[in-house]
């Protein structure tokens, strides 16, 4: 009864987590389905390693559904294949007690068939001329109708007999099929297991550079938006920026785990909201000749930690290596310097309180310090890596793009 009961709860726990690991594929599925249009605006990189993260779950989710339906069947079959495998040792025992019979039915057979056609032909090749000699030859005659009787009576325990075992060779098999099946499904449960151990591994390390370069990235951004408060640029709500920094802090604290994969969560209220304005001035060129954007400018919800970010920035990766960046309009170096986080700094200030900065370069130009003015297309440094290219008109952002597209 307690087996049962037992049996039964396992059956019954397998269902619910089945149902909750096909919910978890189906919601995976659609945030897969959607993240070209949902995260098209983010760093490309970042952007590739979220969607590798997000189909890495779904794997780890269908392998976990495979392996609890391998346990379901295991479960179910864990009984009969204990009393299969008894069953079997027993018909194996039969089989060989049936076929040790078959075989001296056989031989008896053959020798109460070959007794027979001796007798047939003595009788045969019998001339009885005498009194004794008839005698002999009804003697002989008894003798063979017994023997052929004997014959019948073999010949029907031989057939009835290789029913039987042909009937357990039968059953033979069948367990024998139905015991391999259930170790070939134990093999595939190790498999799957091992694999599963693998995947959760590889998510881990897939989540580790995710986290890493969206730390880098908010670095990155927390470091402009300083420079440019100190230079009284844009104005930063320190409130706001406290519950940001702690609600970011417990996001990264979060571990994923076989039991409690990372969800995407929505963002906490202490996001910081961007004053965006449109730029309705001259256009005028790009900071680089030719050049790749890497990351745009806009609101993105991290699909993993749910952090929500706004680009305040276009990221331009340059085709060529050292290339020079420009200014894209006549101004006055406000700020240029070097920093532990953006590597390199250039902000120059123009005409109705607009501002561009230029930060991650790997150099400034010699001629480039604070407090010289210096005309559209003037070379402020150079960039290996990706130019961080930022523009700003009294406390609002703009979309960079804007100013030359």
């Amino acid at each position: 009864m307690i087996k049962v009961f037992l049996t039964f709860f396992l059956l019954f726990s397998c269902v619910n987590a089945k149902n909750d690991i096909d919910k978890k594929i189906k919601k995976t599925s659609a945030n897969l389905k959607n993240f070209s249009k949902s995260y098209s605006s983010v760093n490309k990189k970042m952007a590739q390693n979220a969607k590798d993260i997000l189909q890495q779950k779904k794997e780890i989710f269908k392998q976990q559904k495979y392996l609890i339906e391998l346990k379901k069947s295991l479960n179910l079959k864990a009984q009969s294949y204990d009393e299969n495998s008894k069953k079997l040792i027993n018909l194996q025992k039969k089989q060989q007690e049936l076929q040790k019979a078959q075989d001296a039915l056989e031989e008896e057979l053959i020798f109460t068939i070959a007794k027979s056609i001796s007798l047939k032909v003595v009788l045969d090749e019998n001339n009885a001329q005498t009194e004794e000699s008839l005698i002999e030859l009804e003697v002989i005659k008894a003798m063979l109708t017994k023997t052929k009787t004997q014959a019948k009576k073999l010949n029907d325990a031989f057939y009835k007999n290789s029913l039987v075992l042909k009937k357990t060779d039968k059953q033979t098999h069948s367990l024998q099929r139905s015991i391999s099946s259930i170790d070939a499904k134990r093999k595939t449960l190790l498999k799957t297991q091992n694999k599963n151990k693998k995947s959760l591994k590889k998510l881990v390390l897939l989540e580790k550079a995710y986290k890493k370069s969206l730390k880098k990235l908010i670095k990155k951004q927390d470091s402009i938006k300083q420079t440019l408060a100190k230079l009284k640029i844009i104005k930063v709500d320190r409130l706001k920026k406290v519950k940001q920094d702690e609600a970011r802090r417990k996001a990264f604290a979060k571990k994923s785990s076989n039991k409690n994969l990372p969800k995407v969560k929505k963002p906490g209220s202490s996001y910081q909201s961007v004053k965006t304005k449109k730029y309705r001035g001259r256009k005028t060129i790009a900071p680089l000749r030719a050049y790749t954007i890497t990351k745009k400018y806009g609101t993105y919800t991290d699909p993993i930690y749910g952090i929500k970010i706004f680009n305040e920035s276009i990221s331009m990766k340059p085709k060529n290596k050292n290339a020079k960046v420009k200014t894209v309009f006549n101004g006055k170096v406000i700020y240029a310097d070097k920093t532990a986080i953006l590597k390199n700094i250039v902000i120059v200030q123009h005409k109705n309180g607009l501002h561009t900065i230029y930060a991650n370069l790997s150099q400034i130009s010699p001629s480039i310090r604070k407090g010289i003015k210096i005309k559209k297309g003037y070379t402020i440094g150079r960039v290996n890596d990706e130019l961080i290219f930022e523009v700003t008109q009294k406390s609002y952002h703009i979309n960079p793009i804007r100013l030359f597209k």
